[in-house]
């Protein structure tokens, strides 16, 4: 596999990770497994290439395995999908008020 397939793969799974940590965290912001780990997913994968860009010794390449530029995928993609999923989250309730009982 090449190494920016690689890379994307590591951005997603920690993106949900992200994403999931994110909907235990602040429970009235929630989307619902499902929704955190779409959420979760789309953070990592932006919050990666975004840190991809701002570092760019964090692009990997597909003949060697460098433990500094995982850990900056898994870093990247996990606080991204967590940024997104509370933003979102934050959004919908600003917009969908949760009705109280």
């Amino acid at each position: 596999m090449s190494g920016a397939v690689v890379d994307l793969i590591i951005q997603i799974i920690a993106g949900i990770i992200g994403g999931h940590a994110a909907g235990a965290v602040s429970k009235g912001y929630t989307f619902g497994a499902i929704g955190n780990t779409i959420m979760g997913a789309i953070g990592g994968v932006v919050g990666g290439l975004v840190l991809q860009a701002a570092l760019p010794t964090l692009a990997g390449s597909a003949d060697n395995v460098d433990i500094q530029v995982l850990v900056g995928q898994v870093i990247g993609g996990g606080i991204g999908g967590f940024l997104l999923t509370v933003i979102a989250g934050v959004m919908k309730w600003l917009v969908v008020p949760p009705k109280s009982t």
